[in-house]
């Protein structure tokens, strides 16, 4: 699968205060990853390295494999980036805001505008003022600015923010569509909940080192706790069982304990269904990962 954006060993002091260790991590073709951590953990930050916002102290930023500190308009030409809610200008209509925009780069056509307003969904209200776009409007107004130069990276810091329920869904469909066609894309966000329902990847970040870098679904699953699935739970004797229904129960066990409740179910003649992980919610993983610090 091909790399789009590569974090290697990023470093970052202000004064004597070291902000990132050693931050790394990497977006492939597809892949929305989550990007979280505590405030004040290193997540703005790291991002304003990767948009050259802030000079790098030590390790590499690649783009397409294009190193951002040795071929930085190379590579940051495909790039598009929306930090919280996407300013424009509010008594121009949605088309107006974009062909002042689109004006930055080089034979960007109105055929191809009106392909990227089709595809965010604003086709109908295009030529409406912003002033009177809902806020998730905006949001895909945003979007529509970040994809006019054919970006294949697209990073979002707080992206739902005072989005309401319908907007929050927009917005998903939207970057999933964009995910589905070839694209990875940062989103740096609290919505812990969201996230989950979306993206594939998680990276968390905590005192400005990464101390996870994994797929949601392997994040979320609780290790530690295994759920039985039985068709009676009456004629067992395991004492440390817990959550005990008449036909299921969990147990902290490792694989060892698990292969020796298997014999002891079997032995009492108990049917076993079923026997998995326990998952938990990314916003519980995160907890866990961090210790519970907000």
């Amino acid at each position: 699968m091909t790399k789009l954006l590569e974090c290697i060993n990023l470093c970052k002091s202000f004064g004597k205060k070291q902000i990132l260790k050693n931050v790394s991590f990497t977006i492939n073709e597809g892949d929305i990853l989550a990007f979280i951590g505590p405030n004040g953990s290193g997540k703005t930050t790291t991002i304003k390295l990767i948009l050259g916002l802030q000079k790098i102290d030590s390790g590499q930023v690649l783009i397409n494999d294009l190193d951002i500190t040795k071929d930085f308009e190379k590579a940051i030409s495909k790039v598009g980036a929306i930090v919280e809610n996407p300013d424009s200008y509010m008594y121009l209509t949605g088309w107006q805001n974009l062909r002042m925009i689109a004006n930055y780069y080089n034979n960007i056509s109105d055929t191809e505008i009106s392909e990227i307003v089709k595809y965010v969904g604003l086709e109908s209200r295009i030529n409406d003022k912003v002033n009177k776009y809902s806020l998730g409007m905006r949001q895909r107004l945003g979007i529509a600015r970040a994809l006019l130069n054919k970006p294949n990276v697209l990073i979002l810091d707080e992206p739902t923010n005072g989005l309401d329920p319908e907007g929050i869904k927009d917005l998903r469909n939207l970057l999933k569509k964009l995910a589905h066609d070839g694209m990875g894309i940062l989103i740096s966000s609290h919505n812990l909940a969201e996230l989950e329902s979306f993206c594939n990847k998680v990276c968390i970040i905590d005192n400005g080192t990464i101390i996870e870098s994994s797929a949601v679904d392997t994040l979320k699953k609780n290790e530690d706790v295994i759920i039985f699935k039985v068709n009676d739970t009456s004629k067992m004797d395991i004492s440390d069982a817990f959550a005990v229904t008449k036909t299921s129960f969990k147990i902290k066990a490792n694989k060892e304990k698990v292969a020796n409740i298997v014999k002891e179910l079997v032995q009492k003649n108990i049917d076993i269904y079923e026997i998995r992980q326990e998952e938990i919610t990314l916003e519980e993983a995160f907890l866990k990962k961090t210790r519970g610090l907000k």
